[in-house]
């Protein structure tokens, strides 16, 4: 179990090689070993299964303070727990005890081989199971993983298929194609799949599933995870925005003040950075809290009661997203044009937040909640 103490350091420890590893993109094995050491992996395991039971509201928060100093890894946290909850959502009790107690076991890595936009992967149906080929791209942590979820069309009936299986099983393949300019250590590539057999007892989510709301909350929950990824970029540029003002930044000429603290245009950069992360991180945590709510239903859970936590999530999505980037861009008009020496690296909350945020259209958000004020339609989307 990690303990405040614990993670304080590991945050101290991650934010003084953050530059360098931005720079250096690819793997980052140490820091992830590190990550492992601190017992992060264990957060979102049920207690039941070895791991610590923590609720979405407490997972969620300790990975917006990793994404402080480093939004990469806390991607990597964030998409290893999502994959847990894949597991608890779709697995049957003896699939959940297979792997969850195996992951807890073994300290493992899950990676995501999940990504519904990408219809390359075709399964089809042998004797005892299915053979997967094709391939997946934007597996987030799927570099150094220990277990992959995974989807898959199935072309008789048009389904897509939910899998699960080590990443080290013949046929995977994981390339490190990822080449963004942001995000840069999240092993985001491809992976590809040729003659990968699973077994019928490894499917998550098989032919002629009848879909309960339960079953689409893993959106809300991938929402929320990108939700306090961005809070946690804009909280950390507000963070080196107030230390590069406190510690390195000079008065502009005309400002008429003797320190840059005290520059009144510098104080109200800061202020409106203050606002953007603030009302994140509240909008974050009313997510959560709703989050939590909906997950404790299970199967019990209502349509209507998981709509609302869609809206909420929705709501909190917008505004962290417009936090990220505004405190990306506002930390330079804060700190001055020495802020802008490559050598500080403080490009990269924007270039993070830049990064990420295009991979969920906001205008999709505005519309769907656009709707629901002028019509009260709720949100239908499986992706909302």
């Amino acid at each position: 179990m990690t303990s405040t103490h614990t993670l304080d350091t590991l945050l101290l420890i991650l934010r003084d090689s953050a530059i360098a590893r931005d720079k250096q993109g690819g793997h980052a094995a140490q820091e992830k070993q590190l990550l492992r050491e601190a017992g992060l992996l264990a957060c979102a395991i049920p207690t039941i299964h070895g791991g610590d039971g923590r609720s979405w509201h407490d997972t969620l928060a300790i990975i917006r303070r990793i994404a402080t100093v480093d939004s990469a890894l806390a991607h990597l946290v964030a998409f290893h727990a999502l994959q847990v909850a894949t597991v608890l959502i779709f697995g049957s009790d003896t699939q959940k005890h297979k792997w969850l107690d195996r992951s807890s076991r073994e300290n493992g890595w899950w990676g995501n081989a999940l990504n519904p936009l990408d219809r390359r992967l075709d399964a089809r149906r042998v004797e005892g199971g299915y053979v997967l080929n094709g391939a997946k791209r934007f597996c987030s942590g799927a570099t150094g993983s220990s277990y992959l979820t995974i989807s898959a069309d199935y072309a008789p009936t048009g389904e897509v298929l939910l899998f699960v299986a080590d990443t080290q099983q013949a046929g995977i393949r994981v390339l490190d194609d990822w080449n963004a300019i942001g995000q840069r250590q999240t092993d985001s590539g491809t992976v590809e799949f040729t003659n990968v057999f699973v077994p019928t007892e490894d499917v998550l989510r098989g032919e002629g599933f009848a879909p309960q709301p339960w079953h689409s909350v893993r959106a809300p929950v991938a929402q929320l995870i990108l939700v306090n990824l961005y809070a946690g970029i804009a909280a950390g540029a507000l963070e080196e925005a107030r230390r590069y003002s406190l510690e390195k930044a000079r008065p502009w000429l005309f400002s008429d003040v003797q320190q840059a603290s005290e520059d009144p245009y510098r104080l109200l950069r800061i202020g409106e950075m203050h606002v953007h992360s603030a009302t994140a991180a509240v909008m974050a945590d009313r997510g959560a809290q709703l989050l939590d709510q909906s997950w404790q239903q299970g199967l019990a859970l209502s349509a209507v009661q998981r709509q609302e936590t869609a809206l909420a999530v929705a709501e909190a999505k917008v505004i962290a997203h417009r936090a990220s980037l505004y405190n990306g861009q506002a930390l330079f008009d804060a700190a001055g044009a020495s802020a802008a020496h490559a050598g500080l690296g403080l490009d990269r909350f924007w270039r993070n937040a830049r990064t990420h945020t295009l991979h969920d259209p906001l205008d999709y958000k505005l519309r769907a909640l656009g709707d629901w004020e002028l019509t009260g339609s709720m949100p239908v989307n499986l992706y909302s």
